[in-house]
């Protein structure tokens, strides 16, 4: 196992350059911005205030390119856990299409364009929750917290909840109770949505030695940990009506949606033994857990475009 680790390392460490646009782009991690850029737009639209129409577009975009730039600094720096996992061995690191320097020097190029540029043309305000949201999910999460603790999707999950924060200080200039709901709704969302596949892929963070929650506290208490933070989530998805974001749809679906979900988390808890039901069920959670998280910001998203239309 260690000569097989050695001899990983060292393709990626020696391949040669030359990737593809099409290399480029999977370094950015295309299915995880599409939703960080999607619930960005959310808090952008339902922010109070009106953006022009061309800024509103430079904002959405700086903050896709400052998405990709977090995944490209991701890949680059656990490209050497990424070779040994067979989730990520395809990734382009791994496979020699894109090195370790040119993938570092794309993500930093893109993390302060997309910045700089946020910064520069829309507000200081949201290009600082970019740079911190960047940052954080680099430095705290990659770095620091995800080969050194469990609970490092708690807290790095924390990253992948700014983007609606972003988009409504893109508008607005400033943090509030409602950027910082919708900040809230995706935080307590990360930790089951990402569990349910360390579940299932708890060999792979077992090999690798990252102290993922299935490999550290086993799957027994994962399952527990998915059904408290989907029962926390559930009130908290459902507050958007309460403080004037969301009206009646929204407050269905939060209350169908969530009901939906925790029924799956209490279906994989009460799974006894390990082996194929246990794997399904998880996956079944995992599957849901993104559709959830879409429907729900789709739905708010309607009822803000619908608005000024039945004003």
């Amino acid at each position: 196992m260690a000569d097989k680790s050695i001899e990983a390392e060292t393709q990626i460490l020696t391949s040669s350059a030359g990737g593809s646009v099409g290399d480029f782009f999977a370094l950015m991690k295309p299915r995880v911005m599409s939703l960080v850029v999607f619930t960005a737009l959310v808090g952008l639209v339902a922010a109070p205030g009106q953006l022009h129409p061309v800024l509103a577009g430079i904002a959405l975009l700086c903050i896709t390119v400052g998405a990709g730039a977090s995944g490209a600094l991701n890949m680059w720096y656990d490209a050497d856990i990424d070779a040994r996992m067979a989730r990520t061995a395809a990734r382009p690191i791994p496979r020699g299409r894109v090195t370790p320097d040119e993938a570092l020097t794309f993500g930093v190029v893109l993390a302060v364009f997309s910045v700089l540029t946020l910064g520069l043309l829309v507000n200081w305000a949201a290009g600082a929750l970019l740079a911190l949201t960047i940052a954080f999910y680099i430095l705290v999460y990659t770095m620091w917290l995800k080969r050194r603790t469990s609970q490092n999707i708690v807290i790095g999950g924390a990253a992948g909840a700014f983007p609606p924060m972003i988009g409504w200080a893109a508008v607005t200039g400033t943090v509030s109770l409602e950027s910082i709901v919708l900040f809230l709704i995706i935080f307590f969302w990360t930790p089951p949505h990402f569990w349910a596949l360390a579940l299932y892929r708890s060999r792979d963070y077992e090999r690798v030695g990252v102290p993922m929650l299935p490999v550290v506290a086993g799957a027994r208490e994962t399952r527990r940990q998915i059904l408290l933070y989907s029962a926390l989530l559930a009130p908290v998805a459902v507050a958007p009506a309460f403080i004037g974001l969301g009206g009646m749809a929204y407050l269905v679906a939060a209350i169908g949606l969530g009901a939906a979900l925790l029924a799956l988390a209490v279906r994989l808890y009460r799974v006894r033994e390990e082996g194929r039901e246990a794997d399904h069920a998880a996956k079944k959670l995992f599957a849901f857990s993104i559709l959830y998280l879409f429907l729900l910001f789709a739905v708010l998203l309607a009822e803000q475009l619908a608005r000024p239309l039945l004003a």
